[in-house]
């Protein structure tokens, strides 16, 4: 891809390592008065980077190289005997995609989710964390329906790019979305649409080997990693 104008990347200042404790991290990050757009973002993206919020970065750690770029080819993808197990249980849940804005019900939602897992119900910025206006996201609404009650238990926040979709974050009501693995079942859906919509790959994030809530991610296979500037296959024995 050819760039209208240059990209300037900057260093982020040390600080520790959010995912491996005891080290010390940093970043690269895009310069935020770079004019973005989804074609750039796409490029950038097959290249290790991320986006929080409207922050492009990716790892800039000089001792350390644990934080690998991912990404699924969804057309090779086969589920494990566990995941059908979790497609076939969820598959009363009713699906809806909402491209508009960030909806007041997904607050509640969100403070129930981080009060589960981060013991907190501190959603300030959530919405700076999850949004970019020149970004086309999606959000992936999950439903429960007890007779003509539907009950939103889950939202996947997804951006939609030429080449696949980059899976932002995902939270969901913390009873019945652990009940059902909703955080696996959001995954394995969006495979499945991103396949139905002729895109090539879900890029789910970094894979972290040695950190117990990012390397998860070698479950999904065939899924690839960016290492030394190449995709490579990160079978799951070999990991």
């Amino acid at each position: 891809m050819k760039l209208s104008h240059p990209l300037k990347i900057f260093p982020t200042g040390m600080h520790p390592c959010s995912y491996l404790p005891g080290l010390i991290a940093r970043n690269a990050v895009i310069d935020p008065e770079y004019e973005m757009t989804p074609e750039v973002y796409d490029y950038l993206i097959q290249n290790g980077f991320r986006r929080s919020g409207k922050q492009i970065y990716r790892p800039y750690c000089h001792t350390c190289e644990e934080c690998i770029t991912t990404r699924i080819p969804v057309a090779k993808f086969k589920r494990s005997r566990s995941q059908k197990r979790n497609w076939k249980l969820n598959q009363d849940l009713i699906i809806k995609i909402h491209t508009g804005e960030f909806k007041e019900v997904y607050l509640s939602l969100y403070k129930k989710y981080l009060e589960s897992r981060h013991d907190s119900t501190d959603a300030e910025g959530v919405e700076s964390f999850l949004l970019a206006d020149w970004c086309n996201i999606q959000f992936i609404e999950f439903y429960s329906v007890s007779g003509d009650t539907q009950q939103l238990i889950g939202v996947a926040v997804t951006d939609v790019l030429k080449s696949g979709f980059s899976a932002v974050y995902t939270f969901f009501d913390p009873v019945e979305g652990n009940k059902r693995g909703l955080g696996v079942f959001a995954i394995l859906w969006q495979i499945e649409y991103a396949n139905q919509q002729g895109k090539k790959y879900i890029y789910p994030g970094f894979w972290i080997k040695n950190c117990r809530k990012m390397n998860y991610k070698t479950r999904y296979q065939p899924i690839e990693g960016l290492m030394q500037g190449k995709w490579i296959s990160l079978e799951k024995e070999h990991y």
